[in-house]
C-alpha cells in the first residue's frame, strides 16, 4: 500500500491543527453531548422524547401546504442549526487547517483501514446525515477517499451512541440491538461502494498529491484558507438545503400516510415507508419519537422496523449536498440510497420475522 511519506509541520500548521482540535471538541460537546448527556436522563425516567416532528401527536401529518412547509422548516431548523453551524466550521477546517498529506495518508488510500478509522471516529460525532455533510463535502474537497468519507457520512446518523441509548430507553433494548447490528452492515456496505468507485478510479494518494498546487498542500495562510473554505460551503450548500427541507416539510403528508391498525402491519406499508424514510430529513434520534407515535396508532414492528434504519441515514437534502457540492458522483449517491433502502426494508422483516 502506497504511502505519503511525513513532511516536518511549520509553526503556523501545528497551531492551525490545534485550533481544529479545539474546535471540534468544542463544537460536538455543546452541540451533542452535553445536551445527549442530560436528555438521556429525562428519556430513562419518561421513556419517551416528545411528539413526532413529521405528525406531532396524531396519526397523519398535516395536509400539503405552505404553512405545513414552513412550520416543518422551522421545527427541523431549531433542532439542528447549532450542529449544522458545527458542521459547516469543521468541514471547512478539514479543508484548510489539517494537513493535506496527514489526510491523504490516513483517509485517502482505498482501503479498509481508511473506511474502518472514519467509521469508529463517526461515532464521537454523533451528526445527523446533514449536519455531516458539510463534514463530508470537506473531506472529499481535500481528497480523502469515498470509502472513508461514507463511513463517516453514515456512520454519524446510523451509530450515534446516544441515539441507540435513546432507542433503547423508549423503544426497547431489542430495538436498539437491531439498529446496532444493521447499522453496521449499512456503514460497512456503504464503505465498500465507496471503495469500489476509488478502485475503479485508482490514483494513488501519492498521485494526489502531487497533482495539488503548493498553495493546497501548504496555504500562504491557513486561517484565510479555512474562511474562503467556510463562505464556499455556506454558499453552495445552504441555499438548496433550505428548499428541499422546505418541500418535503409540504410533501409529508404524501410520503406517511394516516397510519391505523388496518394498514400499520402491511408489507406494502413497509415497502412505502423504506423509501420515504430514504428521502425524507429528520433531526438527530427523531426517527425514535416518530416511530413511538404512529406505533401508538397501529403501525406494526415490520414497517417500524424500516423507519428505524432508513430515516435517519440519508435524505434528500443531505444526498444534494454532497452531489451538488460535487463531493460524490450522482452514480455512487444513487447506489447508497438503494442499498440503504433495502438495508430498511430487511429491518423491517427482520423485526417482523423475530416479533419484536
Amino acid at each position: 500500500m502506497l504511502e505519503v511519506t511525513p513532511r516536518p509541520r511549520s509553526q503556523p500548521t501545528v497551531i492551525a491543527v490545534i485550533v481544529f482540535i479545539v474546535l471540534l471538541v468544542a463544537g460536538i460537546f455543546y452541540a451533542k453531548w452535553d445536551p445527549y448527556f442530560h436528555k438521556a436522563f429525562t428519556t430513562a425516567a419518561t421513556h419517551t422524547l416528545g411528539a413526532s416532528i413529521i405528525s406531532g401527536t396524531a396519526a397523519s401529518p398535516p395536509p400539503p401546504s405552505l404553512a405545513a412547509a414552513w412550520d416543518y422548516f422551522l421545527a427541523y431548523f431549531q433542532d439542528i442549526w447549532i450542529a449544522l453551524i458545527v458542521g459547516l466550521v469543521l468541514g471547512a477546517g478539514v479543508q484548510a487547517l489539517l494537513p493535506r498529506d496527514w489526510l491523504l495518508r490516513v483517509f485517502g488510500v482505498a482501503g479498509a483501514r481508511s473506511a474502518l478509522l472514519a467509521g469508529v471516529l463517526a461515532l464521537p460525532s454523533m451528526m445527523c446525515t446533514c449536519c455531516s455533510a458539510p463534514m463530508v463535502v470537506g473531506m472529499r474537497r481535500a481528497n480523502v477517499s469515498n470509502g472513508a468519507a461514507l463511513a463517516y457520512w453514515l456512520g454519524n446518523p446510523v451509530l450515534n451512541p446516544a441515539t441507540i441509548i435513546f432507542i433503547g430507553f423508549v423503544l426497547g433494548w431489542n430495538w436498539a440491538l437491531l439498529r446496532i447490528i444493521m447499522g453496521i452492515l449499512l456503514v460497512v456496505g456503504a464503505a465498500w461502494l465507496g471503495r469500489r468507485e476509488d478502485m475503479r478510479d485508482g490514483v494513488s494518494a501519492e498521485a494526489l498529491l502531487d497533482k495539488l498546487p503548493p498553495e493546497e498542500k501548504e496555504p500562504p495562510n491557513r486561517f484565510i484558507a479555512w474562511l474562503r473554505a467556510l463562505w464556499r460551503l455556506c454558499i453552495g450548500l445552504i441555499p438548496e438545503y433550505v428548499v428541499v427541507v422546505a418541500l418535503l416539510g409540504l410533501a409529508r403528508a404524501w410520503l406517511f400516510p394516516a397510519m391505523s391498525p388496518a394498514i400499520g402491519g402491511s408489507i406494502l406499508l413497509l415497502i412505502g415507508l423504506a423509501i420515504a424514510g430514504t428521502i425524507f430529513v429528520i433531526p438527530t434520534a427523531g426517527e425514535v419519537p416518530i416511530i413511538q407515535t404512529l406505533m401508538g396508532y397501529g403501525l406494526g414492528a415490520g414497517p417500524a422496523g424500516a423507519l428505524l434504519m432508513t430515516l435517519p441515514a440519508v435524505s434528500l437534502p443531505s444526498i444534494a449536498m454532497l452531489g451538488g457540492g460535487r463531493a460524490v458522483s450522482w452514480k455512487l449517491l444513487l447506489n447508497v440510497s438503494i442499498l440503504v433502502a433495502i438495508a430498511g426494508i430487511v429491518t423491517g422483516v427482520v423485526a417482523l420475522s423475530i416479533g419484536i
